[in-house]
């Protein structure tokens, strides 16, 4: 499962340039395993039926794929690369790495409202919860008008936000959970 901002031992890492950051993004938006994922969140909409207006078959599939895809690199732009080069944030996810499943799952949970400045201290994490909400608004552009809502915009805000959440709590748990697929393989 690649992932390219994810650290650890983080005493010693620089802050990213602007251009790392824009790099940076552009490379884990359009990553293999990004469109799996927007793979599987297209199949869940066809399962549900979303909007019913785009009917059933394999074109309606295409284009909630690229309602996902397109949803998905347009948050993932904001909250890595937009917002934090200007407000001079870090949207990289500082790895704990040790202490018991509460106290690392709270610590990654918390990330989603607090990150590291350029200048390495602590801060509220406004490129991730004001990133997500913009892009969220932003999808009324391109959505179908059943879609453009406040309520909507509003759920597309916090789906995203509970994705990110989610990824980053992995983020802090894959290196164990590899470690004991190798060591079971072994």
């Amino acid at each position: 499962m690649p992932d390219f901002l994810t650290v650890e031992h983080a005493q010693q890492i620089p802050p990213l340039t602007p251009r790392q950051k824009l790099e940076v993004t552009i490379r884990s938006s359009f990553d293999w395993g990004q469109y799996f994922f927007y793979g599987g969140l297209a199949g869940v909409s066809q399962a549900e039926n979303a909007d019913p207006s785009f009917g059933r078959g394999a074109l309606s599939y295409g284009k909630r794929y690229g309602l996902a895809a397109a949803d998905g690199t347009i948050e993932n732009f904001f909250t890595t690369a937009l917002l934090p080069v200007p407000l001079h944030q870090d949207p990289r996810y500082y790895r704990l790495g040790e202490g018991g499943l509460f106290r690392r799952t709270g610590y990654a949970v918390s990330r989603i409202f607090v990150t590291r400045g350029d200048d390495r201290h602590l801060q509220f994490n406004i490129s991730e919860l004001g990133g997500s909400g913009i892009a969220a608004a932003l999808y009324n552009t391109y959505h179908p008008p059943s879609d453009r809502s406040v309520s909507n915009t509003i759920e597309s805000w916090w789906m995203q936000v509970g994705y990110d959440t989610a990824f980053i709590i992995i983020r802090e748990f894959w290196p164990d959970v590899q470690a004991k697929f190798r060591k079971h393989r072994d």
